[in-house]
């Protein structure tokens, strides 16, 4: 036996290339087997060297014209210098010496694919399927879930991944497909009791414990889910992407402490990913640990720094602890790549707002009126900021311009009498008041925050005495 099989390989083969090449020239008789051919027209099939790989299938069927393997061998090169037709006619060629190769079905639906005969392709694969059986069979199902999924007949795909593992419950491959289609189909519940059954046969399965958990998110069924997962990493501690999925569901459950410790086990089994970092600052938010939760967004915002996001997030940290100037700072830099985002423009006129800096606030918050103007929130904003700034004649003209763009929120009928009694003009402010209550109670807290010091005022406290007895008598 030799030492080293792989050089006696190589040495093999050279001399068949020698042969063909001798064969091609004519310069000797030279005899070459059936699996020499093959030998010769793999090598070139894989070098991408087709013209040389086409002339050696041509001079192998010569020789060989009753082998159906050359003639598949000849059609697969024939698509791959995209010549279909051709393959397709030599394919019907090969099926009449043996039809009982699989390969030729796969190959013959590449060909059809190509000429965009998808259902052609279906119908054939589908007609021979239940022919074959094993590594055959599973072959043209992966091939059919392909052909499916090529034009657009995703249930179908579902339906080919889900035969795969009832012949074969282990195959990776498929396991990790149908986790996929199981989310794209919705098809949740049938997932469920086929990884139900998968297991039940072979309890250590991870990839099935695993797409049990996905298929149980699927219908938020968290603690199912995490319960899952959990059998998964038990099995296979070293499993990120169910301790990712398990952190999302302990987030859906505001479980954010158990989230942070399953997404920082992502980030010692895997590379550094911003989307993960975000996860354990938005955990961190939601507890109130502003410091780490801003540390782990100034970690993504690191790896992504192009995310603007990142730094709004960062900014509303800084918001959350009162400190406005590094708020500020962070969404100026959120604000280079989108400078009319209304959140961010949003948030800057109210950190101005808090520093007393009402020129800056309105102009940022004026931003936001005019890329929404029928969101209330941008106009309650700015109109508190006219009013702090004691800018009563704009406020008065702006909120009128609210009312209007927001198709009659009555909130503004009530800022329109709050700058009105701040303009001095109490009559006009009292019929606006009154429009104010009958158009919504509810909201007079609101008018009470504008200015406390109006519920000081008798003709106010009487308009509202008024209008309570007259409800009470209704």
């Amino acid at each position: 036996m030799s030492k080293n099989p792989y050089r006696q390989d190589r040495e093999v083969l050279k001399e068949l290339l020698q042969q063909f090449s001798n064969l091609k020239s004519g310069k000797s008789y030279s005899f070459i087997e059936e699996d020499g051919f093959e030998r010769i027209i793999d090598y070139y099939d894989e070098k991408e060297q087709f013209a040389l790989a086409l002339e050696a299938t041509e001079m192998a069927i010569e020789q060989y014209s009753y082998s159906a393997t050359l003639l598949i061998k000849k059609a697969d090169i024939l698509i791959s210098l995209r010549r279909y037709r051709e393959a397709l006619y030599v394919l019907e060629q090969a099926e009449l010496f043996d039809s009982t190769d699989s390969s030729l079905y796969i190959i013959k639906t590449d060909a059809y694919l190509a000429l965009d005969m998808q259902e052609h392709a279906a119908t054939l694969l589908e007609s021979v399927i239940d022919l074959f059986e094993g590594e055959d069979r599973l072959d043209l199902l992966f091939e059919l879930a392909d052909v499916y999924d090529d034009y657009e007949n995703f249930e179908k795909v579902f339906d080919c991944l889900r035969l795969i593992l009832q012949q074969d419950p282990s195959n990776e491959e498929a396991l990790y497909k149908i986790c996929f289609w199981t989310d794209f189909t919705g098809r949740n519940e049938e997932s469920i009791k086929l990884h139900q059954e998968i297991i039940e046969e072979d309890p250590f399965n991870e990839l099935a414990w695993f797409n049990l958990g996905a298929a149980y998110q699927g219908i938020k069924l968290y603690e199912k889910s995490i319960d899952a997962y959990q059998y998964a990493v038990a099995i296979d501690e070293k499993f990120d992407y169910a301790y990712r999925n398990m952190g999302d569901a302990y987030i859906k459950l505001r479980k954010f402490r158990e989230a942070i410790e399953v997404l920082e086990k992502v980030i010692e089994l895997s590379r550094p990913e911003s989307i993960i970092y975000e996860a354990i600052g938005h955990c961190y938010d939601k507890l109130d640990n502003f410091a780490q939760a801003r540390f782990h967004y100034k970690k993504a915002a690191h790896l992504t720094p192009e995310d603007s996001q990142l730094q709004y997030k960062i900014a509303s940290t800084y918001m959350n602890e009162g400190t406005w100037h590094n708020a500020i700072k962070s969404l100026h830099i959120a604000l280079k790549s989108h400078i009319m985002q209304p959140d961010y423009n949003l948030a800057l006129g109210r950190c101005y707002f808090q520093l007393g800096n009402m020129e800056e606030a309105v102009t940022y918050l004026g931003n936001v009126v005019r890329v929404r103007p029928k969101n209330s929130t941008g106009w309650i904003e700015l109109l508190k900021c006219l009013y702090q700034g004691n800018l009563f004649e704009e406020g008065l003209e702006y909120a009128g311009f609210a009312y209007e763009q927001t198709d009659a929120k009555p909130i503004f009928i009530y800022y329109k009498s709050a700058f009105l009694f701040a303009a001095g003009k109490i009559k006009e402010a009292l019929i606006y008041l009154e429009n104010g209550l009958n158009a919504n109670p509810r909201l007079i807290r609101q008018f009470v925050e504008i200015n406390p010091s109006l519920m000081q005022n008798q003709q106010v406290v009487a308009l509202l005495a008024r209008y309570k007895k007259t409800k009470s008598r209704k």
